[in-house]
């Protein structure tokens, strides 16, 4: 770990978080170099080695702030409303999600490479993350719906987390993509982040 005090360590690891979040707008992860985030930030290319060994290490940060973030709105929901209907969760739910494109993208696209990639103390630094926003899930579950057991709530879970790994493909397609959906003779329907989980929570709730 580098000389200096813990505040200018954070702040250096979320320069550093942060320029790969913006490179990851209008680029790839596969095109996406430690050369590519040093040249952005304020102090050296090398020194980014430092704090992280690779561009996967960086990514995986990436992915366990916007877990995080994502952990946040979920207690804000928890906080902020005393009872909710399936139907008002499920709409809440959905809010929280569609802020979270990034995380999305990453869990369907990169996860196995990141994580692959990257040293145990970085991988359990995301686990953590992610073990946050499932247990805010959960918690809110457990108010707004007092009658769901504890299997009940364990199914959803174990239905919702692996969804989360397949929204973003059906909602962000490349020209060629949808190119090649047209000449397959492929139906498709465009729907947001928001629409597909507001459904597909809806109905995992119904279904309980």
């Amino acid at each position: 770990m580098p000389k200096g005090s813990e505040e200018l360590i954070r702040a250096r690891k979320e320069e550093i978080i942060n320029v790969c979040a913006s490179l990851y707008e209008t680029m790839g992860f596969k095109d996406i170099t430690i050369r590519d985030i040093g040249a952005k930030t304020s102090f050296t290319r090398t020194s980014i080695y430092n704090y992280f060994q690779t561009k996967e290490e960086i990514f995986l940060a990436l992915l366990g702030r916007e877990h995080d973030r994502w952990t946040a709105d979920l207690r804000a929901v928890l906080q902020n409303n005393d009872t909710l209907s399936g139907a008002g969760f499920a709409r809440e739910l959905a809010r929280t999600l569609e802020k979270r494109g990034c995380m999305l993208k990453l869990i369907s696209m990169n996860l196995h490479d990141m994580e692959g990639n990257s040293r145990l103390e970085n991988l359990v630094a995301f686990k953590v993350a992610y073990a946050d926003a499932r247990r805010a899930v959960a918690a809110c579950l457990e108010k707004f719906f007092p009658h769901m057991t504890d299997g009940d709530i364990q199914g959803f879970l174990y239905a919702f987390f692996p969804f989360l790994f397949g929204v973003y493909p059906y909602t962000a397609h490349t020209e060629k993509q949808l190119e090649a959906m047209k000449l397959a003779r492929v139906d498709n329907v465009d729907y947001s982040i928001f629409e597909i989980t507001e459904a597909f929570v809806s109905n995992l709730l119904a279904g309980m």
